[in-house]
């Protein structure tokens, strides 16, 4: 008997084929209720009734059939091996985690991580949006010509763009609370070192150390969600990390527009500095990294189950640079420079093309610039619940964020050919507007993909090489957008490029993203 027993074991285990997840649970907590009724007699519990259950709920011409739910394996195998299956349930629904979700410590600990991670992006692109809310003033306060603007704009992003690289590895291997905090402070006293600039090197400098302080907050938030959130959340989690950023363009262009004209560009830059070092040291106290807590089975079975990448393996050179040999990681780099491409196009020159193009006003540049963040804020946070929709839905993680990236690219590059023939200056500003609703919706799509496609001591390294892709597109659009409208007297051309580049992105992520990158591939083809 032991050894049938053991035989069933290994039926239930391994016998898994999908079935449709509602009515099989639904089922199965039926006839548990039914085996542990002490009102029934043993006849009416006998394992017969769950055999006829079961042969209900089979496929045809299937005897093995399962499904994965929470962390339990509800199978139905030889039809002699159902007390195990019975066992196997009674035993995984009785754990709070994969039923009842996670525990109030690991619930605060959430909300507080997303609300500083928000707050700390939403500063973070108040912090990039002073140089484009400034640009005329500083312009003629420093006398930059607009060529020399546009590399200005991308002195901050080529930095961002190459501090990414080590900054992933070193967020993986030291853990995000330290290396958040100290990006957090450097960044807002590079911030405030720009109100006080009396040239155009030494502000090339400044917005250059903005770019390395900032470059840990978007891999280190990824690596956040990937620690304190279970596989099924991640996906809002992350859409609400990324709303962030559309979140703080929203409200950067009317607050710096107020804050430069009541007093001047100087004083914006001091004040918003000021605000990040506070931040950083809130940040410092509050969050706390997985290895600082001492943490219950029950709340490791939550934040691990379901995720095959799960590891506590540290991260080593050599696999670290493994990554790049795989298609997957090359595909999301490709999808992310397209994407990051047309929003710094937009981040770094929409006021003064509505300015310069539409001819509008600096007081009403100020509100109608912020129309088009919104509907970004909006994309980002209805992007992370799509792919937690798509997820529940049955759909593989990974392809249904490969779905939603894909398709927001398709859609960028034809709102941003549209801006070129809009005649309106409404008509524009809706392009635009759903242009930034679909870039935020691929943004945090793409960022949600990382913790499902990366081993989990690589996530922020991922992450990272992600961004790096991104940030070169990001470095590229504001110097190319100038040398454009230097040369042209326009933008048009410049938004016909973002548009072929949104495309081509769309397709190379469509072919070259296939399946997560496991732990122990230790080459491109086995992921291909």
């Amino acid at each position: 008997m032991p050894e049938r027993n053991g035989d069933c074991e290994s039926a239930v285990r391994q016998g898994i084929v999908t079935m449709r997840r509602r009515s099989v649970v639904l089922e199965f907590r039926r006839y548990r209720r039914a085996a542990s009724d002490p009102r029934l007699d043993t006849a009416s519990r006998t394992p017969a009734r769950l055999v006829a259950a079961a042969a209900r709920l089979s496929n045809p011409g299937q005897r093995p059939v399962a499904e994965r739910y929470g962390g339990a394996q509800i199978a139905t195998a030889e039809t002699s091996c159902l007390p195990t299956l019975l066992q196997f349930w009674t035993v995984t629904e009785s754990s709070p985690p994969a039923t009842g979700g996670p525990s109030t410590r690991i619930v605060s600990i959430q909300r507080w991580s997303i609300a500083l991670l928000v707050a700390g992006g939403a500063l973070n692109y108040v912090d990039r949006a002073t140089l484009s809310v400034a640009n005329k003033l500083i312009q003629d306060d420093l006398g930059i010509p607009v060529a020399k603007m546009g590399l200005l704009l991308s002195a901050f992003l080529w930095a961002y763009a190459f501090a990414q690289l080590p900054v992933g590895g070193l967020i993986d291997r030291f853990g995000p609370r330290r290396m958040l905090g100290l990006g957090l402070f450097s960044w807002s006293i590079a911030q405030a070192a720009g109100g006080l600039v009396t040239g155009f090197g030494v502000f090339i400098a400044a917005r250059a150390a903005l770019g390395i302080g900032e470059a840990p907050l978007f891999p280190g938030g990824a690596r956040v969600v990937r620690d304190w959130f279970g596989i099924r959340e991640r996906g809002f989690a992350t859409g609400l990390c990324q709303s962030a950023s559309s979140l703080g363009n929203f409200i950067a262009v009317p607050l710096l527009t107020f804050l430069m004209l009541r007093l001047n560009w100087r004083w914006m830059f001091l004040i918003v500095g000021a605000a990040g070092v506070a931040l950083a040291a809130v940040w410092w106290s509050v969050h706390r990294d997985p290895s600082e807590v001492t943490l219950t089975p029950e709340e490791v079975r939550y934040l691990t189950e379901g995720d095959e990448n799960a590891t506590a393996r540290r991260p080593s050179f050599a696999e670290w640079r493994r990554l790049f040999a795989h298609r997957t990681t090359w595909g999301m780099i490709a999808g992310f420079f397209g994407t990051i491409y047309t929003l710094w196009l937009y981040t770094g020159w929409l006021p003064f093309y509505l300015e310069h193009e539409r001819h509008m006003s600096v007081a009403r540049v100020g509100m109608v610039a912020a129309i088009p963040y919104f509907f970004g804020c909006v994309g980002a946070v209805t992007g992370g619940w799509l792919c937690d929709l798509l997820t529940r839905r049955g759909w593989a993680p990974i392809a249904g964020r490969k779905l939603l990236v894909s398709s927001a690219l398709f859609g960028i590059s034809a709102c941003t050919a549209g801006t070129v023939f809009a005649r309106e200056n409404s008509t524009a500003l809706a392009f635009i507007s759903v242009s930034l609703f679909l870039i935020y919706i691929a943004a945090s799509a793409a960022w949600a993909t990382v913790p499902i496609a990366a081993p989990s001591q690589y996530t922020a390294s991922l992450g990272s090489m992600q961004n790096f892709g991104g940030y070169l597109g990001g470095a590229l659009a504001p110097t190319v957008t100038g040398l454009i409208v230097a040369r042209t007297g326009g933008f048009s051309q410049a938004l016909m490029l973002s548009a072929g580049l949104s495309l081509v992105s769309a397709v190379a992520y469509l072919v070259l993203v296939r399946q997560p990158i496991q732990a122990d591939q230790s080459g491109g083809d086995a992921c291909a």
